[in-house]
C-alpha cells in the first residue's frame, strides 16, 4: 500500500481524548469518502448482513458459487480452485463492464472481504493491473467490525445530548425532523432502527437491519456530526424493537437532563392515528397484536379493547392505549432509568407550523453546549 494511504481525512473534527480521530486510518487506509468505489467484495448474503455504508457490492462469486467450492474443497481443493477461478473471472468481467468501466483513471478504489484473502486479492490485482490506485482493508469485513465497536464506544459519550422524552404520541421523531429542519445535529435511532420501539412499532415492508448494519448506521451517522454542537435524540430503553442500542450511548443519553413534552391528549390521539394508520385501518389486528399484554393491563381492559376495535371506536380505542398502557408504562420506565427531569416543553398542537415554531424556540434555549 501506498504511504500516502494511511493519511486519514478526519469528518468534522471528531475527536476523542488522546487527539486520536474517530476515522478509517485505524484500518490503514483513507477517509472512505475519498474513494470512487468502496468494492465489497464479499456474497450478496455476507453484504446483507452488514457492510460499508456507501460500499458496493461486487461479489467475486455469488453465493451458489461461494457455497459450491467450499463444498468441493473438502473433497478436491485443486479442483475447487479450477472451478473457482473460473467463477471469478467470468464475475469479475461483468462487474468491469458494469460498473468499473464509467470509472476515471485517475479515480482511487477501496475493496475488502470477509478476512482481507483472496476474495479482496482478486479485485486489487485486477484494478491494479487496469491501472486503478487500489487499497485494501488487511484483515477485511473482520477487522471493520472491531473497528465499528471500538469506535462506537469511544465516540458516543464525547458528545452533548438534547433528549426529548414525554408519552407515547407526543410527536417527539416528528419535532426530532423539525429541529433538523432548523439545521441542528439530530440522531434518529428509530429511523436507523426502522422501528417505532413499541409493541405496535415495526414498520409495514421495511425490516428492522441486522444489529451490525444497525451499527454501521449509527457510526457513520455520528461520525458525521461536529463536537462542538450538541446532539437532539429521542429517549429510549436500551432495545428499539430486535436492535440493542450501545451501552456507551444508552449510559451518555441518561446522564443528560431530558427536554419533557407535554401534549393535550387529543392531539396525542390524532398523532397516534396518523402514525399507526396501518393498524388503526384494521382496529381489530391492532388489538389482536397487543394481546401479550394481557397480564399486564388484565383480562377486563384487554376484553374492552376488544370491544372498543368491534363497534369501531378508533379514537376511544387509542385514548384508551395512551392513559391504560403507554402512560403507565412510560412513567415505570423513567423510574427504572432514572433520569434527570429538565424543562417541560408545552406543546398545545402539532400541526408542521406548530412545529416549526417549537423547533426555531428550542433551537435559542438549548442549541448551544454548555460544557465545551
Amino acid at each position: 500500500m501506498n504511504a500516502d494511504a494511511q493519511l486519514g481525512e478526519p469528518r468534522n473534527g471528531v475527536e476523542i481524548p488522546g487527539g486520536s480521530v474517530i476515522d478509517p486510518t485505524a484500518l490503514g487506509i483513507k477517509e472512505f469518502s475519498t474513494y470512487a468505489l468502496v468494492i465489497d467484495a464479499r456474497t450478496a448474503h455476507e453484504y446483507q448482513e452488514d457492510h460499508i455504508p456507501g460500499a458496493l457490492n461486487l461479489p467475486v462469486v455469488n453465493d451458489a458459487e461461494f457455497a459450491e467450492v467450499g463444498i468441493a474443497h473438502a473433497r478436491d481443493p485443486h479442483a475447487a480452485y479450477l472451478v473457482g477461478a473460473t467463477y471469478v473471472a467470468s464475475n469479475l468481467a461483468t462487474h468491469i463492464r458494469d460498473h468499473i468501466s464509467k470509472c476515471r483513471p485517475g479515480d482511487r478504489m477501496l475493496v475488502y472481504c470477509f478476512r482481507g484473502g483472496k476474495r479482496s486479492r482478486a479485485w486489487v490485482d485486477t484494478l491494479r493491473a487496469i491501472g486503478f490506485e487500489t487499497d485494501v482493508i488487511e484483515g477485511g469485513w473482520k477487522r471493520y467490525r472491531s473497528w465499528v465497536r471500538d469506535s462506537l464506544a469511544s465516540l458516543s459519550p464525547r458528545f452533548e445530548y438534547r433528549v426529548l422524552s414525554g408519552m407515547t404520541g407526543c410527536g417527539k421523531t416528528r419535532l426530532l425532523h423539525a429541529l433538523e429542519r432548523e439545521g441542528n445535529q439530530v440522531l434518529d435511532l428509530e429511523g436507523l432502527a426502522s422501528h417505532r420501539g413499541s409493541l405496535l412499532g415495526a414498520l409495514p415492508g421495511d425490516p428492522q437491519p441486522s444489529q451490525k448494519m444497525f451499527d454501521s448506521l449509527l457510526l457513520d451517522r455520528l461520525r458525521r456530526f461536529d463536537l462542538s454542537r450538541p446532539v437532539w435524540v429521542e429517549a429510549e430503553s436500551r432495545k428499539i424493537g430486535n436492535i440493542q442500542l450501545p451501552p456507551a450511548l444508552v449510559d451518555a443519553m441518561r446522564k443528560t437532563v431530558h427536554l419533557e413534552l407535554s401534549v393535550p391528549i387529543d392531539e396525542r390521539v390524532r398523532l397516534l392515528r396518523e402514525d399507526y394508520a396501518h393498524l388503526v385501518d384494521d382496529p381489530m389486528a391492532m388489538v389482536e397484536r397487543l394481546t401479550p399484554l394481557k397480564a399486564l393491563v388484565g383480562g377486563e381492559e384487554l376484553t374492552l379493547w376488544q370491544s372498543l376495535a368491534e363497534d369501531g371506536q378508533v379514537d376511544e380505542l387509542c385514548r384508551r392505549l395512551l392513559l391504560c398502557h403507554y402512560d403507565p408504562s412510560y412513567q415505570r420506565s423513567r423510574q427504572r432509568s432514572r433520569s434527570e427531569s429538565g424543562s417541560i416543553i408545552e406543546l398545545p398542537a402539532m400541526d408542521a407550523a406548530s412545529l416549526a415554531i417549537a423547533a426555531a424556540d428550542l433551537t435559542i434555549r438549548f442549541g448551544s453546549c454548555t460544557t465545551r
